[in-house]
């Protein structure tokens, strides 16, 4: 017998006492491994997360846990030749495992990469700008995002066992919440090795990742109001997870990825000599036979103008004779076996279906022919095109989870966003077009029903990753049939997993619960210019209060000669006086911002070492000839970078006039060493 399956749970590995079940290669049909969770404790499970993982995770900082994502991207990428081996028993190509494990790490690259971009080196991120709540400004809203102490689990497809773990996982760590992973037991040996690799580590906190291999047995009820579950996989179960008790009563959260019958759209400007033309094609054969077309981002449903069906039938043709079927350990195979045989059953259900109204117009449904392997024990199947009778239904009800598309027609870019919209809500369509006015007409009538739209063209084509691959950087989901759920996104898919909160307080208060300075609070000026200060020395609220400086003709005649910027409401008098908005010659804004520098910068050598932009930069009151302005600088927030000898110092600055009217507002961003005197040469 083979190597029974283990489960990670609280601490330790678990392996149950029975024989298990079955896990076949999906291209000899041997016997690779046996998986049960018979005896596991998955409340401990639970338990385990809460008390160990949660509170380790929430003690670090985003950029803490994004250096922890990296570390691991890192640690997998030295073990890719292990996954790689392994891989091929679940019927993938070197192609397809590129996309699945190559397709993982990348994601915790990026996540780690936007964590420290775009995430405080803190425990809450805040979300949009302060509400002032009374007029005199001592009580102020903001929103906050926070971690939930809960758990997310997440119940994965047998399809990516790499990829559709670490996509879920790396928001969820970012967010602060610790990880139950339940994969598909027909791959799971594949996901095994994966936690295997990362708890040898050592690089993840203990309890912020745990395997549950073999079936859930009582883990959802296990859940209570601050969890979470990501389901990926078919309509059927995720209408019973839909309704178990503790979703539909206990609070638990649940994100579904489901069924999709997603579309292309070849656009009615494209001719069969236009790159368009087989930019369509290719993409189509692509989804097909990439994962033996066991992707929930795959094509469908093949729209085309009627003209151009048998045309588009006729280069399917072609493009797929040259698809080679067989076992994936020949080097010369390009697309191998469905997951199982099993699974090979359920697709040729569904090609049945479809043929109730459709006719197989590219393939054999009896097999096809193979370049090698044995069609009784692998679970191969050759690719099939279908062509839809006019009205056809079943193209829009049944999905066949395999190398299989139905070509549809329609008479007009009104009908072909019904036929896309008949699919009830999928995950992407791409509507292939070279004419701006078809891809704007196209896209506005897909996106209400599809989470991700693909425009392809000359243009973009050498660029485009294509219309089945998620990005890291971009929603992962879709409406309706698709499961109604979202994930990835950047750290929009970090923010899904924290609750947010509206904050109302006092300027001071709030400054203390955000960590970063509020309009209003408390500020701390001293004899010595928080220019002088190092990282270590600053703190929030530190600032310093210029002396005035009066802006004279000749400073706004010369700004405008040197700068060539001679716009007249700087130089031409009687033009400026008819501007309401002026009513004379009044000063560049950015000669203000110019001067105010001027007033608070500190020009010796110091513990700031550069200046990398403003932001929200707004001129609110025109600065006329002889006004006099001031400015007031604030430490707004303070930002240590993990990995360098210095952090970032976000500064409010609010110019002011003589009438102590608010003329200019930025905020001013600098690179402060973290001590001072340098103990090092700043390093990025």
């Amino acid at each position: 017998m083979s190597t029974m399956l283990e489960s990670y749970a609280a601490g330790r590995w678990f392996r149950a006492a029975d024989d298990g079940e079955p896990l076949l290669d999906a291209a000899t049909g041997e016997e690779v491994a046996r998986v049960s969770s018979r005896g596991l404790d998955v409340a401990a499970m639970v338990r385990h997360a809460r008390r160990a993982g949660g509170p380790a995770l929430r003690s670090l900082t985003f950029h803490e846990r994004a250096a922890m994502l990296k570390a691991l991207a890192k640690h997998l990428t030295a073990h890719k030749e292990e996954l790689y081996a392994l891989s091929v028993r679940t019927g993938a190509t070197s192609r397809d495992t590129m996309v699945d494990v190559d397709g993982g790490i990348g994601t915790l690259f990026s996540y780690a990469s936007r964590g420290v971009r775009e995430l405080p080196n803190d425990t809450v991120v805040l979300d949009g700008g302060l509400e002032r709540l009374g007029k005199g400004g001592t009580f102020v809203g903001r929103h906050v995002y926070a971690s939930r102490p809960g758990v997310a689990v997440q119940i994965n497809a047998f399809n990516f066992p790499v990829w559709g773990m670490l996509e879920k996982l790396a928001p969820a760590f970012l967010a602060g919440l610790p990880s139950i992973v339940k994969p598909a037991s027909q791959t799971a040996y594949l996901t095994e090795l994966t936690v295997r690799l990362i708890i040898e580590s050592g690089i993840l906190p203990e309890g912020t990742l745990q395997l549950l291999a073999g079936g859930a047995g009582t883990l959802l009820d296990e859940l209570t109001v601050q969890d979470s579950v990501a389901f990926t996989g078919s309509a059927h179960t995720a209408r019973i997870l839909r309704r178990h008790p503790s979703v539909l009563d206990g609070g638990v959260v649940l994100g579904v990825e489901a069924d999709s019958l997603n579309c292309s759209i070849l656009g009615p400007d494209v001719r069969p000599e236009d790159p368009e033309f087989d930019l369509f094609v290719k993409g189509v054969v692509t989804e097909m036979t990439v994962k033996a077309g066991q992707k929930c981002t795959a094509i469908r449903r093949v729209l085309v103008p009627g003209t151009m069906a048998g045309r588009v039938v006729e280069a399917l043709a072609a493009r797929l004779a040259k698809v080679t079927v067989g076992d994936p350990r020949n080097p010369d195979v390009r697309m191998g076996a469905l997951a199982s045989l099993g699974q090979r059953d359920e697709v040729r259900k569904a090609v049945e279906a479809l043929k109730a109204n459709a006719e197989v117009v590219v393939g054999d449904p009896g097999g096809g022919a193979l370049l090698d392997g044995d069609p009784e024990r692998g679970a191969f199947m050759t690719p099939l095109v279908l062509r839809a009778r006019p009205g056809a239904a079943e193209p829009h009800d049944v999905e066949p989870f395999g190398p299989v598309s139905t070509v549809l027609t329609y008479d007009d870019l009104e009908s072909a966003i019904g036929l896309a919209a008949r699919g009830k809500g999928s995950l992407v369509a791409s509507v292939v077009t070279h004419d701006p006015q078809v891809a704007r007409s196209v896209v506005l009538g897909l996106a209400p029903w599809h989470g991700r739209v693909l425009v392809l063209d000359r243009d973009d084509a050498k660029e485009s990753t294509g219309h089945g691959s998620p990005l890291p950087v971009l929603v992962h989901g879709g409406p309706g049939r698709a499961g109604g759920g979202e994930e990835l996104g950047g750290v929009r898919g970090v923010l899904r997993h924290m609750q947010r909160t509206a904050v109302q307080a006092s300027p001071d208060l709030l400054t203390a619960v955000t960590g970063q300075w509020t309009t209003g609070a408390a500020r701390a000026e001293s004899d010595v210019h928080p220019f002088r200060k190092s990282l270590a020395e600053l703190r929030i609220g530190d600032g310093i209060s210029s002396v005035p400086r009066t802006v004279s003709l000749a400073d706004i005649d010369h700004f405008a000669e040197f700068t060539g910027d001679t716009f007249y409401a700087h130089t031409d008098a009687d033009a400026a006086a008819r501007n309401p908005l002026f009513g004379g010659i009044v000063a560049h804004g950015y000669l203000v911002v110019s001067l105010a520098a001027g007033l608070f910068v500190d020009p010796a050598p110091g513990p700031v070492l550069a200046n990398f932009g403003v932001d929200g930069l707004r001129f609110l009151t025109p600065v006329k000839a002889g006004d006099a302005i001031a400015v007031t600088l604030t430490v707004k927030q303070i930002t240590p970078r993990v990995n360098a000898d210095y952090g970032e110092v976000r500064w409010e600055a609010v110019v002011t006039n003589q009438d102590g009217q608010a003329v200019a507002t930025y905020d001013v961003l600098t690179l402060v060493a973290k001590t001072w005197p340098a103990t090092s040469a700043p390093s990025c």
